[in-house]
């Protein structure tokens, strides 16, 4: 006779021990994961510690030895004599200038970019980072891992192939997933430690053109030729040794550079891991120290109580300002929601507005009483002064500073003024919205 199959079920009445705990097991589990998460959500995003909290107070005016002297010393690098400067304006102008920089390499070539996306662009920077580094060109570059997401696998095998040491900024690993929301947003070209690029411009086809059509960004570049491009090259090289734990030395990349010309430069970074507040106070400093007139150009432009009353305050003292600002192409609607609600506060103290219509507006620029420029990576918001890398140069002089007056003027050309009526007579939606996206902006 056939064996009579075995009852392993429990008798009735009785739970099943085993698969119960499995149960709560797996519960656990779940919660102690969702934990972590919120945990590095908490790191990431939570209100960074403030150092800034105090209006600065009377400054020397932008244009004295005092004010030189202050900004010198307590922004890092000194103000450097001996340089030549040149702006291009829009991709059209921008890439011809930085590929012809890097063809014309002997020794070293190092670039840091926020955005380098695959595209025709893209090829034409590969070939010529590459045409360099099996020219035996020392070639580094470094891309934000989360700006250059859309950067194709191939791109970096050509790069590498090619005798390119490319590296990712703060890649994704588990041993530093609290630090996922720094990212690196300079733009750096430097070229045999003599001639160095900044500004706002991405490694990608958006920028092509003229910065006059809707998928064409507007933007700008600055190039310093002397000896402050070995300020931007000591940046560039605080990232690669964050990232690869490399010093980059030698006269390939610190050579004895002579004078160039006759303009005085100097290079700010800033970091949350060092001198997180560098940008911010510089801006403060030179709104503070204007007398006669701020052109202010902000793709992003979301300031804080700190900032905007220190604006407020050049306003009463009889500083014109005027702010160009992005139109109705915008790559973030958040942030252009979240400045919005700025805007009147700023019109009512007396401050122009201009909405720059052609294209998405990128530009990152400050003119101070005709004499001081600013110019770099960094936005006018609370992510670049307190969350990402960036870098600036300012430049003392009133010859380019006159230039980049015109500049603006050619953008305010292209711009439509907004009147304080109009920002009054918004939608009652449009103002929760506004209202909302600020108070999250101006968290950080």
């Amino acid at each position: 006779m056939p064996a009579e199959p075995v009852n392993c079920d429990p008798p009735a009445g009785q739970a099943r021990t085993p698969t119960r705990w499995r149960r709560r097991l797996l519960w656990a589990g779940m919660g102690a994961f969702a934990a972590l998460l919120a945990g590095l959500l908490l790191l990431n995003l939570l209100p960074q510690e403030r150092q800034l909290k105090q209006p600065l107070g009377p400054l020397s005016p932008v244009d004295s030895p005092q004010f030189r002297r202050e900004i010198g010393n307590l922004l890092g690098p000194a103000v450097v004599d001996g340089n030549a400067v040149a702006d291009f304006q829009n991709g059209a102008e921008i890439f011809p200038a930085m590929l012809a920089a890097i063809r014309s390499a002997r020794y070293s070539v190092d670039m840091e970019t926020y955005i380098y996306w695959s595209g025709e662009t893209s090829r034409q920077f590969v070939a010529a980072l590459t045409g360099r580094a099996r020219a035996g060109v020392r070639v580094h570059v470094i891309a934000d891992w989360v700006g250059a997401s859309r950067m194709h696998a191939d791109v970096v095998k050509a790069l590498r192939a090619g005798g390119v040491h490319f590296e990712y900024f703060h890649a994704l690993r588990w041993y530093d997933v609290d630090r996922i929301n720094n990212r690196t947003h300079r733009k750096l070209l430097i070229v045999d430690g003599r001639v160095a690029f900044t500004g706002g411009v991405g490694i990608a086809d958006a920028w092509r053109g003229h910065g006059d059509q809707p998928d064409i960004w507007r933007d700008m570049q600055i190039r310093i030729t002397g000896p402050a491009a070995a300020q931007m090259q000591a940046v560039f090289e605080d990232n690669w040794i964050t990232t690869t734990g490399q010093a980059l030395l030698g006269p390939a990349y610190y050579p004895q550079v002579p004078p160039a010309g006759d303009v005085a430069v100097q290079t700010v970074a800033s970091s949350p891991e060092g001198g997180s507040e560098n940008l911010q106070l510089m801006y403060l400093m030179a709104i503070d120290g204007a007398r006669r007139t701020i052109d202010l150009e902000a793709a992003y432009f979301v300031p804080d109580d700190l900032t905007v009353a220190a604006l407020e305050r050049a306003l009463q003292r009889g500083v014109r300002i005027r702010l160009v600002v992005p139109g109705r192409y915008i790559d973030s609607e958040v942030i252009n929601d979240a400045s919005q609600n700025r805007w009147g506060q700023m019109l009512r103290a007396g401050a122009k507005i201009y909405r720059f219509q052609p294209a998405m507006f990128h530009s990152k620029l400050m003119i101070v009483d005709g004499y001081l420029t600013l110019a770099g990576s960094a936005n006018f918001d609370n992510r670049s002064f307190s969350l990402n890398d960036e870098s600036n140069v300012n430049v003392f002089d009133r010859g380019f500073a006159g230039h980049m007056e015109e500049v603006v003027e050619r953008d305010i050309a292209q711009s439509k003024e907004l009147t304080l009526e109009q920002w009054r007579h918004r939608p009652w939606t449009r103002r929760v919205l506004d209202w909302l996206s600020a108070l999250g902006q101006t968290q950080y």
